[in-house]
């Protein structure tokens, strides 16, 4: 992804770190404490597999741990693509990645080579980031809303050498 830097581990993943990454793709505990309901799964503790996400997230190997809601269920998003100058593509990349509206970016051999979605509480708040995007960059932002969602499983089962 454009605009996160992830670093290679010096260690290999732990039997935790890689339990944690496969096993709560889906069925992420809804309790009310949902990291020492992980954590009793697991055989830890919780404040153990808090400390194992944050770092896992401050090595870039996850940017972030949350619910994905389908498109348009709550709120309104978008898809969205700029054309950006090659020499400008990582910081308008990052800079655009700051907004919390932004849930990732991502490059494409293409004329439009920057790509991300974002999201707002209403279609008056995405217009207004998606013209802040614009009036900041000097760049047109192409919006491509969806017209039909298809269900596509993001989850899958991670392979360990």
């Amino acid at each position: 992804m454009i605009g996160q830097k992830a670093s290679i581990l010096e260690q290999p993943l732990n039997d935790l770190e890689r339990r944690l990454l496969n096993d709560f793709q889906h069925d992420f505990p809804l309790t009310p404490r949902p990291y020492r309901t992980m954590a009793e799964q697991l055989g830890s503790s919780e404040q153990v597999v808090m400390d194992t996400l944050q770092r896992l997230q401050s090595h870039g190997l996850i940017s972030r741990v949350g619910p994905v809601f389908r498109p348009n269920r709550v709120g309104v998003s978008t898809l969205a693509a700029m054309a950006v100058p090659t020499q400008r593509l990582e910081a308008v990349a990052e800079w655009v990645s700051e907004f919390a509206e932004v849930n990732h970016n991502y490059q494409r051999e293409h004329e439009l080579n920057l790509w991300f979605v974002a999201t707002a509480m209403d279609r008056e708040q995405l217009n207004h980031l998606l013209r802040e995007i614009e009036s900041h960059t000097g760049l047109e932002v192409i919006d491509l809303p969806m017209m039909e969602d298809y269900y596509i499983n993001l989850g899958f089962q991670l392979q360990w050498n």
